[in-house]
């Protein structure tokens, strides 16, 4: 992809001012700026994933569902939803159905960035003609409440544990496991979320979401909590090529 201005899209991130000072050249991922690298060797942003990085997806597809029937809903229009909350449940094309609750459903795309499933959703729901209504829950537009951000490495358990009271340690949190608690004395959720290489290895990787009205200042509280770690921001192509 070519480096794109980020000013020239109607969809950027809220800390986009902030990536551009640490050196992030974007590209366009389904018609939004979205952080790929941040000028280091490709293989150097590869080698920060996998000790402690963070990156920006905000602007990446995600929406939600909440209400009476929503994961039946769901489920009727062929997604993979478990009975357990606080569990994010795998589909097919690598999106993440994170049951927050037994009626709340917050969908996460695939680092491919297509937002195929969150388009044929919405098109599918649509409120019934005339009541009563039958019970399918109603859309959430999480695309404008929550950024979200992607914590990679080894030492992210760590990290974490200077700023979040839960414990998430790999042997202790597992993956798929979701956290509602809070991060930097604001509230956000928690995700593990792995990425598994070709080779078989799995890496660390937690999704962070949380008020997108906040997002500048959580970042910069994961920025700062990482620095004696090493902490690098690094882009999507980083996180992509974990799964190498």
């Amino acid at each position: 992809m070519n480096a794109i201005n980020p000013t020239s899209f109607k969809r950027r991130s809220f800390i986009y001012r902030e990536l551009v000072k640490l050196g992030a050249e974007f590209g366009e991922v389904n018609g939004a700026a979205v952080a790929l690298s941040f000028g280091a060797a490709r293989e150097a942003e590869l080698a920060s994933a996998r000790r402690l990085a963070l990156a920006d997806l905000s602007v990446m597809p995600h929406a939600g569902f909440k209400g009476r029937g929503t994961a039946e809903w769901l489920t009727a229009q062929g997604l993979n939803i478990g009975a357990d909350s606080n569990v994010a449940y795998t589909q097919p094309g690598g999106e993440m159905a994170a049951r927050l609750a037994p009626t709340e459903i917050f969908l996460l795309d695939s680092l491919a960035g297509s937002g195929a499933l969150m388009q044929r959703l919405n098109a599918a729901w649509q409120w019934a003609a005339a009541a009563p209504r039958p019970q399918q829950g109603y859309p959430l537009p999480r695309q404008d409440s929550h950024g979200w951000f992607m914590l990679a490495g080894e030492f992210a358990p760590e990290m974490f544990s200077k700023m979040c009271g839960v414990d998430l340690r790999r042997d202790r949190f597992a993956d798929g496991q979701i956290a509602q608690t809070s991060v930097a004395k604001m509230s956000a959720i928690i995700i593990r979320a792995d990425r598994k290489g070709k080779d078989g290895r799995a890496h660390a990787a937690y999704h962070v979401l949380a008020d997108i009205a906040s997002a500048e200042y959580l970042w910069s509280c994961l920025m700062d909590a990482g620095q004696e770690f090493g902490i690098k921001p690094v882009g999507l192509t980083a996180l992509r090529d974990l799964e190498q």
